[in-house]
């Protein structure tokens, strides 16, 4: 069975290891170039992919003509996205005759979009998780194939319960993976009523609303603490970043 697997970060390296050590042929692994003035602080898959043996390209453009010939040239059964950072043309989607399939950090139809693990901290959520899903059109909208719970306790930072994910996902692929390979994955609805849709967060999205209840602040500090950019506020026009605090209640 030929795979071809798009991938970013800690989520895009534990897949990959897992499609290889379950004995699928990834015959091309599309990834991200590093993000100028980025903090890497997570895994890269084109170390991940070059360590494994596997034939790697830059694909921040998934609608390129070349992109979609070099898909195309590797004939994929299956196509899969582990946190690659944008969305795939159905026109690329369906040059996979088995199916594609997306993992996503949370559990569907909660918190679709981007920065999901970010989003349920920031929101003082108690569980979050991670969800193989089909891949449509609409992002994080296809059936869901299986989905993996993780807690998040009360002083779980970001990175924490991102790195519980990650475990989660792990563990979620390696279970769905025979019934995928044998062509009768299960798949029950992904209800979007019953969820929500978040963007991406931006730096300036950390600065602290001192009108808000502390528990309020306290999730957005843990939220987005390093290595993420970090909460801040202004004193006498210089900015101070919090990166930890301590609840007293």
């Amino acid at each position: 069975m030929r795979a071809v697997v798009f991938a970013y970060s800690n989520v895009g390296d534990r897949c990959l290891r897992v499609l290889h050590a379950r004995g699928v042929e990834v015959a091309l692994v599309v990834t991200h170039r590093d993000p100028p003035g980025e903090t890497l602080w997570y895994a890269r898959v084109a170390d991940t992919a070059a360590e494994l043996g596997l034939t790697w390209i830059h694909g921040d453009d998934p609608k390129s003509p070349e992109l979609a010939a070099a898909v195309a040239a590797a004939r994929p059964d299956l196509i899969f996205s582990f946190y690659y950072r944008a969305m795939i043309p159905a026109a690329l989607l369906a040059l996979a005759p088995r199916g594609a399939y997306n993992l996503h950090g949370s559990l569907l139809p909660k918190y679709r979009g981007r920065a999901p693990t970010n989003w349920a901290v920031l929101h003082g959520e108690t569980e979050t998780g991670a969800t193989l899903h089909e891949m449509v059109a609409q992002p994080d909208a296809g059936a869901i194939v299986d989905q993996q719970a993780v807690p998040i306790l009360p002083d779980d930072t970001g990175e924490q319960v991102f790195d519980k994910v990650c475990v989660a996902a792990e563990i979620v692929l390696w279970r769905s993976l025979p019934a995928i390979l044998a062509g009768h994955p299960p798949r029950r609805p992904n209800d979007l009523a019953q969820g929500s849709y978040y963007g991406g967060r931006k730096p300036e999205d950390g600065r602290i609303a001192w009108e808000l209840p502390a528990v309020r602040i306290y999730d957005l500090i843990r939220a987005v603490a390093p290595p993420y950019p970090g909460a801040f506020t202004e004193i006498a026009g210089a900015r101070l970043v919090i990166a930890r605090a301590r609840r007293l209640a």
